[in-house]
């Protein structure tokens, strides 16, 4: 009588290839960055007369945006690409084009970045440079997940 034993191995952190780690650390810090000016944009919604009831639901939306970006970035870690997919189409595409949509119309309503720089207060410059960050990790994050070496960790993990 013979008896076969099988093993499974789980994805330790030293199989992850560097890109990918990097990657879904960009994620993380893109995630932050997005609940940083969330923060912001409510507490000046707030001093400026807002209810909170009215800014339930954005915020709302923006906490399961955030909850399923941790989510897929952990599982993106673990070599699954159907998350690399969804982290690519959903916040790659999507979620940089309401990054960058208000400011170039903005732009392209005839404003000038010199003007915004002398003229913005600190509180807008704050936001403006989290929102820079926060394309950085993404645009940054995006280019990882699809390096040689995340590419080839993604296929082996099929």
């Amino acid at each position: 009588m013979t008896t076969t034993m099988t093993t499974t191995t789980a994805t330790t952190v030293t199989d992850v290839p560097d890109p990918v780690k990097a990657a879904s650390a960009l994620w993380f810090a893109a995630v932050g960055a997005g609940a940083f000016e969330a923060a912001l944009a409510v507490g000046q919604a707030l001093s400026a007369g807002t209810p909170f009831s009215e800014l339930a639901g954005g915020l709302a939306v923006r906490l399961a945006i955030f909850a399923a970006a941790v989510f897929l970035a952990v599982v993106l870690r673990q070599g699954r690409g159907w998350a690399r997919i969804a982290l690519a189409v959903s916040l790659g595409v999507f979620g940089t084009v309401s990054l960058v949509i208000e400011p170039i119309q903005w732009l392209l309503a005839g404003n000038s970045v010199t003007t915004f720089l002398t003229t913005a207060d600190a509180m807008t410059l704050t936001f403006t440079v989290s929102r820079i960050l926060h394309l950085a990790a993404v645009l940054g994050a995006m280019t990882l997940m699809f390096s040689p070496s995340a590419n080839a960790y993604f296929r082996r993990k099929r």
